[in-house]
Order: structure tokens, then C-alpha cells, then sequence
């Protein structure tokens, strides 16, 4: 392990929160609507609303869906469709879109339906850097994603 890295378990480094205060009273979404709607699924925006009350906006964070295991990182302040998922806050000195990159590359996948933070995605263990290396990290890892697109593009 390089000097100033730890292995800690995911659930030292993130804090979760259900979303229950912020789940959607009414689905009659609209685009003309200002608050996004979400899932961690793969959809992520499921539509808009025009309620007021009940809006997430600590930010950014990242929104675990507890039975795909799908997870992405947020930066704009949303409310939610369901209680399926969880809210997840980085600690102090980790970086949340490292945490988001380890997460997107980590996959327990499994045949039962079960809430998967708790039982398994909270006892994994990750390597934390020093932060500047984390930012280091997360920044080579956007350079290679732009190039990616690039040839995306060209294809």
C-alpha cells in the first residue's frame, strides 16, 4: 500500500440516509416542471415535479439503488420515486466522486432480492488515497472518459 493510503470499508467513509422525506407525492410529472425525479436506475431522471416541499439538497452525493446496486453521483437538488434506493454522504477528506468512481467499477450482483447496502456494498473495503490524490485520480479518470467520447463519437 503506497504511504498516506488506508483500506477502510465503504461504510466508514459514507453515511446513508433513507429517502423517505423526499419520495414524490404525485407522478403526474412534466418537463416544464423544475425538480427532477429520480431513480439510481438506469432511467436516473424519471420525470419532473412541481412540488416544493420535501427537496434533497445536500450536495453533491450519490444515490444507491439497494436492489440493482446501481449508483450515481448528484450535484443538482432532486426529490425521489421510492424508498429503494439510499442517499449516501461521504465523510469528511474522501472526495464523493471518488467514492461514486469505486462504486461504478464495483458490482455484487445476486440472484435474491434483497437490500444490498446493509448485507454486502457497506462491508466493502476501498483504498483511500491522500485527497489530492484522490483529485489526481478522479481527474485522469475524466480525461480518459472525454477521450472515450471522442472515439465514441468518431465511430
Amino acid at each position: 500500500m503506497p504511504k498516506g493510503w488506508s483500506i477502510c470499508r465503504l461504510g466508514d467513509v459514507v453515511k446513508y440516509e433513507q429517502p423517505t422525506a423526499y419520495i414524490v407525492q404525485s407522478t403526474a410529472y412534466s418537463d416544464a416542471y423544475p425538480i427532477p425525479v429520480l431513480t439510481a436506475g438506469k432511467s436516473f431522471i424519471i420525470g419532473h415535479t412541481k412540488e416544493t416541499e420535501g427537496i434533497y439538497n445536500r450536495l453533491p452525493c450519490i444515490i444507491f439503488d439497494d436492489f440493482t446496486t446501481d449508483s450515481r453521483l448528484v450535484d443538482f437538488p432532486f426529490k425521489v420515486k421510492s424508498s429503494a434506493m439510499k442517499i449516501l454522504q461521504v465523510h469528511y477528506g474522501v472526495e464523493v466522486e471518488y467514492v461514486s468512481l469505486f462504486m461504478s467499477i464495483t458490482r455484487l450482483v445476486g440472484d435474491t432480492h434483497k437490500r444490498y447496502w446493509i448485507s454486502e456494498y457497506s462491508k466493502l473495503e476501498i483504498p483511500i488515497p491522500p485527497q489530492e490524490e484522490q483529485k489526481r485520480i478522479i481527474g485522469k479518470v475524466r480525461l480518459l472518459f472525454e477521450v472515450l467520447d471522442v472515439i465514441e463519437e468518431s465511430l
